[in-house]
Protein backbone atom coordinates (compact mmCIF):
# COMPACT_ATOMS: atom_id res chain seq x y z
CA UNK A 1 0.00 0.00 0.00
CA UNK A 2 1.30 3.29 -0.93
CA UNK A 3 1.43 6.00 1.78
CA UNK A 4 0.51 9.82 1.45
CA UNK A 5 3.85 10.91 1.82
CA UNK A 6 4.69 8.59 -1.62
CA UNK A 7 1.62 9.52 -3.14
CA UNK A 8 2.32 13.12 -2.80
CA UNK A 9 5.39 12.76 -4.16
CA UNK A 10 4.64 10.77 -7.07
CA UNK A 11 1.75 13.47 -7.45
CA UNK A 12 4.48 16.63 -7.12
CA UNK A 13 6.83 14.95 -9.97
CA UNK A 14 3.70 14.83 -12.41
CA UNK A 15 2.80 17.65 -11.85
CA UNK A 16 6.22 18.94 -12.33
CA UNK A 17 6.45 17.33 -15.54
CA UNK A 18 3.36 19.00 -16.63
CA UNK A 19 4.26 22.09 -15.92
CA UNK A 20 7.95 22.24 -17.28
CA UNK A 21 6.66 20.15 -20.28
CA UNK A 22 5.41 24.00 -22.59
CA UNK A 23 8.99 25.79 -21.20
CA UNK A 24 10.78 23.53 -22.48
CA UNK A 25 8.83 23.13 -25.87
CA UNK A 26 8.77 27.04 -25.72
CA UNK A 27 12.48 27.32 -25.32
CA UNK A 28 13.22 24.42 -27.84
CA UNK A 29 11.58 26.77 -30.37
CA UNK A 30 12.48 30.10 -29.55
CA UNK A 31 16.43 29.26 -28.63
CA UNK A 32 18.06 28.48 -32.11
CA UNK A 33 20.26 25.46 -31.89
CA UNK A 34 23.99 25.12 -32.33
CA UNK A 35 24.01 22.25 -34.69
CA UNK A 36 24.62 23.14 -38.45
CA UNK A 37 23.18 20.64 -41.07
CA UNK A 38 25.32 19.15 -43.18
CA UNK A 39 25.56 19.65 -47.18
CA UNK A 40 27.18 17.26 -49.53
CA UNK A 41 29.44 18.95 -52.13
CA UNK A 42 28.17 18.68 -55.64
CA UNK A 43 29.52 19.03 -58.90
CA UNK A 44 27.97 22.40 -59.43
CA UNK A 45 29.73 24.44 -56.31
CA UNK A 46 32.63 24.78 -58.09
CA UNK A 47 34.65 23.03 -54.93
CA UNK A 48 34.01 19.43 -56.02
CA UNK A 49 36.57 17.84 -57.56
CA UNK A 50 34.84 14.61 -59.67
CA UNK A 51 36.55 11.78 -60.62
CA UNK A 52 34.83 8.48 -62.79
CA UNK A 53 36.63 5.23 -63.00
CA UNK A 54 35.90 1.62 -63.17
CA UNK A 55 36.92 0.96 -59.56
CA UNK A 56 37.71 3.45 -56.42
CA UNK A 57 38.32 2.52 -53.08
CA UNK A 58 39.36 5.29 -50.15
CA UNK A 59 41.41 4.63 -47.17
CA UNK A 60 40.48 6.79 -44.37
CA UNK A 61 43.26 6.33 -42.40
CA UNK A 62 45.65 7.55 -44.96
CA UNK A 63 43.50 9.91 -46.19
CA UNK A 64 44.42 8.16 -49.75
CA UNK A 65 41.73 7.50 -52.17
CA UNK A 66 42.93 5.68 -55.47
CA UNK A 67 40.50 5.24 -58.83
CA UNK A 68 41.59 2.62 -61.77
CA UNK A 69 40.54 2.25 -64.96
CA UNK A 70 39.39 4.54 -67.91
CA UNK A 71 39.83 7.57 -64.94
CA UNK A 72 37.90 10.63 -65.77
CA UNK A 73 39.00 13.38 -63.42
CA UNK A 74 36.92 16.84 -63.63
CA UNK A 75 38.18 19.87 -61.32
CA UNK A 76 35.84 22.69 -62.36
CA UNK A 77 37.09 25.34 -60.02
CA UNK A 78 40.97 24.89 -61.30
CA UNK A 79 39.21 24.25 -65.29
CA UNK A 80 40.82 21.30 -64.65
CA UNK A 81 40.20 17.95 -67.14
CA UNK A 82 41.96 15.07 -67.10
CA UNK A 83 42.39 11.44 -68.13
CA UNK A 84 44.45 8.75 -66.93
CA UNK A 85 44.52 4.81 -66.37
CA UNK A 86 44.98 5.35 -62.37
CA UNK A 87 44.73 8.38 -60.63
CA UNK A 88 45.26 8.91 -56.50
CA UNK A 89 44.10 12.07 -53.88
CA UNK A 90 46.17 12.29 -51.09
CA UNK A 91 44.07 14.33 -49.14
CA UNK A 92 46.89 15.46 -46.31
CA UNK A 93 49.45 16.44 -48.28
CA UNK A 94 46.48 17.96 -51.31
CA UNK A 95 48.39 16.29 -54.17
CA UNK A 96 46.55 14.46 -56.88
CA UNK A 97 49.04 11.75 -59.08
CA UNK A 98 47.61 10.55 -62.27
CA UNK A 99 49.38 7.47 -63.88
CA UNK A 100 49.24 5.62 -66.94
CA UNK A 101 48.62 7.23 -70.35
CA UNK A 102 47.92 10.65 -68.71
CA UNK A 103 45.64 13.85 -70.83
CA UNK A 104 45.39 16.94 -68.55
CA UNK A 105 43.58 19.80 -70.23
CA UNK A 106 43.37 23.31 -68.64
CA UNK A 107 41.94 25.79 -70.29
CA UNK A 108 43.22 25.33 -73.70
CA UNK A 109 46.66 24.50 -72.60
CA UNK A 110 47.54 20.72 -72.72
CA UNK A 111 50.06 18.47 -70.89
CA UNK A 112 50.74 14.52 -71.93
CA UNK A 113 52.93 12.07 -70.02
CA UNK A 114 52.80 8.67 -68.32
CA UNK A 115 52.53 10.45 -64.37
CA UNK A 116 51.49 13.78 -64.10
CA UNK A 117 51.69 15.39 -60.12
CA UNK A 118 49.01 17.75 -59.76
CA UNK A 119 50.42 19.86 -56.34
CA UNK A 120 46.66 21.63 -55.39
CA UNK A 121 48.12 24.49 -53.11
CA UNK A 122 50.83 25.60 -55.38
CA UNK A 123 48.62 24.86 -58.47
CA UNK A 124 51.71 23.46 -60.48
CA UNK A 125 52.06 20.10 -62.46
CA UNK A 126 54.59 17.94 -62.26
CA UNK A 127 54.60 15.63 -65.65
CA UNK A 128 57.08 12.56 -66.52
CA UNK A 129 57.62 10.78 -69.36
CA UNK A 130 57.34 7.04 -70.52
CA UNK A 131 61.29 5.74 -70.32
CA UNK A 132 62.71 6.83 -73.86
CA UNK A 133 60.17 9.21 -74.24
CA UNK A 134 59.18 12.72 -73.87
CA UNK A 135 56.26 14.67 -71.99
CA UNK A 136 54.29 16.63 -74.28
CA UNK A 137 52.89 20.24 -73.61
CA UNK A 138 50.65 22.51 -75.99
CA UNK A 139 50.64 26.15 -74.75
CA UNK A 140 47.97 28.63 -76.25
CA UNK A 141 50.52 32.07 -76.24
CA UNK A 142 48.87 35.24 -76.65
CA UNK A 143 50.65 37.10 -79.61
CA UNK A 144 50.09 40.81 -79.39
CA UNK A 145 51.81 41.34 -82.72
CA UNK A 146 48.87 38.97 -84.38
CA UNK A 147 45.73 40.12 -86.02
CA UNK A 148 42.49 40.35 -83.76
CA UNK A 149 40.26 39.02 -85.78
CA UNK A 150 40.76 34.98 -86.13
CA UNK A 151 41.41 33.82 -90.02
CA UNK A 152 38.64 31.26 -91.16
CA UNK A 153 40.14 27.69 -92.04
CA UNK A 154 39.69 27.20 -95.91
CA UNK A 155 36.35 25.56 -96.49
CA UNK A 156 36.48 21.61 -96.78
CA UNK A 157 36.40 20.44 -101.09
CA UNK A 158 32.53 19.58 -101.36
CA UNK A 159 31.87 15.79 -101.88
CA UNK A 160 28.33 15.24 -103.25
CA UNK A 161 27.23 12.26 -101.86
CA UNK A 162 25.01 9.52 -103.90
CA UNK A 163 21.46 9.72 -103.22
CA UNK A 164 20.19 6.87 -101.39
CA UNK A 165 18.72 4.13 -103.37
CA UNK A 166 16.54 1.54 -101.82
CA UNK A 167 15.19 -1.65 -103.91
CA UNK A 168 11.96 0.08 -104.82
CA UNK A 169 13.48 3.40 -106.13
CA UNK A 170 13.98 3.49 -109.12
Amino acid sequence: MMSSFQFNQSLMRRLGLVLMLPAVLAGAIAIPTQIQTAQAQTADDGRALTVRSDVQEANSKTGVVTARGNVQMYYPSRQIQATAAQAQYFSKERRIVLSGNVYVLQQGNSLRGETITYLIDEGRFVALPQSNRQVESVYLVADPNSPTTSVAPPAPAVNPKPAFKTPNSR
